[in-house]
């Protein structure tokens, strides 16, 4: 008779997207009946993994996850692990927007570890094929499935908005303010499309350098704090403009996708697993701002055309990037590791 899977989280606390993952697949595991638990490390289990204890994992567990940038020193030996790769962070073209600092970090501590714990992997998981692809080249040429993170689609779910006659298309852009990102573009396109287009975007006090340069059709909408926040606010617009250089897996995309929002972004990274280009929205050549401005002019003047993608883009999240979805492939996952033994 086969054990149900029982997963343990050893997991550093960062901040980041990898937290609401961890704390997303533990609740999603629960609802499910299943055992799961997370054991939070502090910041400094990355950067000075010895001094913190390693903690011992839970009687019941017989399956361990963690992210790849776990140090290995807090991989239990007597269970099997999963690691998920969860950026291309070693990916050449992430280069030039690190830093010297972070560079070095990444290429000197980073990456060790992170082929050390890969290694000691009895699976992998990469959230996209580009984060497996990059991770076979630059880590450690080892068979990788790939699972893409999921969304609750029974929280983004489409929204009741109708442009009226005559206003401002409403472009949305959320995610940090980080050149890797694009944001050092949106100014340029929004003063391309001029003032029959509007962007609200989340910049904050990261933002308020560049603030005097950006046009008065660019509106700051601050942090958005936890789901509910990004569900409303992509409620109430026309399209997710999202000119990010490289990204790992995009939630905000996958997101938007399941808010019915047509998404604007780069052609190239993860992003072109997850936006069928030209059926859920538009694919751009890499800061190509006449590009980006001409696709969402061609979206905003075709009101049929946009509601057709609308839908398409629901569709789409629903059907490959739901939480039940990747839940159910990581329980799979579980399922083969504990068939191994």
């Amino acid at each position: 008779m086969s054990r149900a899977p029982a997963a343990w989280f050893p997991a550093v606390r960062t901040g980041t997207g990898t937290d609401v993952f961890t704390e997303r697949m533990v609740a999603e595991l629960h609802r499910r009946g299943l055992k799961a638990a997370i054991t939070w490390l502090p910041l400094r289990a990355e950067y000075a993994p010895w001094s913190v204890p390693i903690p011992d994992p839970p009687a019941w567990a017989n399956v361990v996850h963690v992210n790849s940038w776990l140090h290995e020193r807090f991989l239990p030996r007597q269970l099997p692990v999963l690691a998920t790769i969860h950026h291309a962070t070693h990916h050449p073209s992430i280069r030039p927007y690190k830093g010297f600092v972070r560079a070095l970090y990444h290429e000197r501590w980073i990456a060790p570890n992170e082929r050390r714990t890969l290694h000691r992997a009895d699976l992998i998981v990469a959230v996209s094929r580009f984060v497996a692809d990059t991770a076979q080249r630059t880590l450690l040429d080892r068979p990788m499935t790939v699972i893409h993170n999921g969304v609750d689609v029974g929280l983004f779910v489409p929204g009741a908005r109708v442009r009226p006659s005559g206003a401002p298309f409403r472009l949305l852009y959320v995610g940090g303010w980080k050149r890797l990102k694009g944001v050092d573009l949106l100014a340029a396109i929004m003063r391309e499309l001029g003032g029959s287009y509007e962007l609200r975007y989340t910049g904050g006090a990261a933002a308020a350098p560049d603030k005097s340069s950006l046009p008065a059709n660019m509106h700051d909408i601050g942090r958005l704090e936890g789901d509910e926040a990004v569900a409303a606010a992509m409620k109430d617009v026309d399209a997710l403009l999202f000119p990010s250089r490289s990204e790992g897996f995009s939630l905000v995309v996958v997101e938007a996708m399941s808010c019915g929002l047509p998404v604007i972004a780069t052609r190239g990274s993860s992003l072109v697993e997850a936006i069928a280009d030209g059926v859920t929205g538009t694919l751009c050549i890499q800061d190509d701002v006449r590009a980006f401005a001409a696709a969402i002019r061609a979206l905003a003047g075709d009101t049929e055309g946009h509601r057709l993608v609308r839908r398409a883009a629901r569709a789409r999240a629903v059907e490959l990037f739901s939480l039940g979805k990747m839940l159910e492939e990581y329980v799979a996952a579980y399922a083969d590791l504990l068939g191994r033994g």
